[in-house]
């Protein structure tokens, strides 16, 4: 516990003496990590695809705001389905437009859920999303994972329908563009991603944000199982079935990720609770005070015995001395 303390100090030393850096690497490796799984999943462009691209896009996101991350990879997921069927990509572009115009001109800040909403449901672990929104967010956050939710089931349905998509040019346009949105609209699997997402964060946003003990431990708990009663429950209503193990293990995840976060943004001493009171002319204040666990770094100092060199160096200054004394 100590060794983990001792290296959450380290890095926080390290993030306030090269901030910069530290923003720009986080960049690069989110903006790499989204190119790669992109290109592995929906990979239709070959262009796109050769090995330099990841990190050329990824070295240019690492210094641009998350908002304009976000635009560069949506251009490319849009150039990768275009290469399948540019209906598909012209309801995406509009999807995004919509999202961009109503959500992001008002609250950029937390633009990269977007991107790693759907980064987390193709790793298989669709639960930490909302669970770090919850302790990290607040409920308007639910629009950005939503629409990644969205933005993910889109690149499924491309995926899946890639080689119907490319040959149905004898295909009516107007039955085109109602097969795909009556498609996406009617996806219960979406749907029930979307409440469990949401639901998930509500109840750990409210509970994280309660003066109880170990709230944030709480509301991770109680986020992760109202998920999964969410899944079960869309199982059982609407026959909408996830494999076990990959629930399994993309919970596990996702509680091991949340506790990781909990650890090195709020780790507090419950045992040093501190409790005051005090008042002015229109209010009186009850204050709790709970510090947070930290450790110094510790102060290695290295004093070396019996230097040969420094004996030599002694001797001389003696003779020296004794020089100027004659």
């Amino acid at each position: 516990m100590k060794m983990l303390l001792e290296l959450k100090e380290c890095f926080r030393s390290f993030y306030a003496k090269h901030s910069g850096l530290a923003t720009g690497a986080i960049r690069f490796l989110y903006s790499l990590t989204a190119v790669f799984i992109l290109n592995q999943n929906i990979g239709f462009m070959e262009d796109l695809k050769r090995v330099f691209v990841p990190f050329l896009v990824a070295l240019v996101c690492a210094f641009l705001p998350y908002g304009v991350i976000g635009c560069i990879l949506a251009g490319l997921m849009l150039a990768h389905i275009y290469t399948v069927s540019l209906e598909i990509m012209l309801l995406t572009l509009a999807f995004l437009v919509i999202v961009m115009l109503l959500y992001y001109g008002f609250q950029p800040g937390d633009s990269f859920w977007l991107v790693l909403t759907p980064v987390a449901l193709i790793l298989k672990a669709p639960f930490a999303v909302p669970l770090l929104v919850g302790l990290s967010g607040s409920l308007v956050s639910v629009i950005p994972v939503s629409c990644g939710v969205v933005l993910y089931y889109i690149l499924m349905y491309v995926k899946q329908n890639a080689g119907v998509l490319t040959n149905d040019a004898s295909v009516d346009l107007a039955q085109k563009y109602l097969q795909i949105i009556r498609t996406l609209v009617t996806n219960r699997e979406m749907g029930v991603m979307i409440v469990s997402c949401f639901l998930g964060i509500l109840v750990v946003y409210l509970i994280r944000t309660l003066s109880v003990d170990f709230a944030w431990i709480i509301a991770i708990t109680m986020g992760t199982v109202v998920q999964l009663a969410a899944i079960l429950a869309g199982d059982y209503l609407f026959d909408v079935s996830y494999p076990v193990g990959e629930l399994v293990a993309g919970t596990l995840a996702a509680v091991v990720i949340a506790g990781f976060y909990h650890f090195f943004v709020f780790a507090v001493d419950y045992t040093r609770t501190e409790y005051t009171q005090f008042e002015d002319d229109d209010y009186v204040y009850y204050v709790k005070a709970v510090p947070k666990i930290a450790v110094s770094k510790p102060d290695v100092k290295v004093q070396r015995i019996n230097d040969p060199g420094k004996r030599g160096r002694s001797r001389q200054q003696e003779a020296k001395r004794s020089h100027r004394n004659r």
